[in-house]
């Protein structure tokens, strides 16, 4: 076994600062705190939501999409899965819980992201998602 040199042993392993992105990005969506979830992203990251919308450009507008967790959504709990890397890039599946507070429903999110990092931040996400409404025993 050879001795790190202090570079390395200062950088984390990937896929732990990658699990760190993303319970970050979880935890924001979790508490309603849009800008908790801005802060994983780049100033120039892109965010694609779903893969039929145009590609969000810019921190500030990745903000701005988030804004409405607190009015739309209550009790949400968000999960990942293992996390795949591949040098600056990563994919983890996820499933997000929540109440829609307007009508009560429970709303059952799972998919995927799949990432790229700059400076230790993400600088591109793409979610895929399928979205489906079932009772709170499900």
């Amino acid at each position: 076994m050879t001795a790190k040199s202090s570079s390395e042993a200062q950088t984390p392993e990937p896929k732990k600062q990658y699990a760190s992105l993303i319970e970050a990005f979880g935890k924001g969506w979790e508490m309603g705190k849009g800008e908790k979830i801005a802060d994983v992203f780049t100033d120039d990251a892109v965010f694609l939501a779903d893969p039929f919308d145009a590609p969000l450009r810019g921190r500030e507008v990745i903000l701005e999409y988030w804004k409405d967790i607190p009015r739309e959504q209550s009790e949400i709990s968000f999960r990942i899965g293992e996390i795949f890397t591949v040098g600056p890039w990563f994919s983890v599946e996820f499933r997000c819980r929540f109440r829609r507070r307007r009508t009560g429903e429970w709303v059952d999110v799972r998919g995927a992201l799949f990432c790229e990092t700059t400076d230790e931040k993400i600088s591109e996400m793409r979610m895929y998602w399928h979205r489906s409404t079932k009772s709170e025993e499900s």
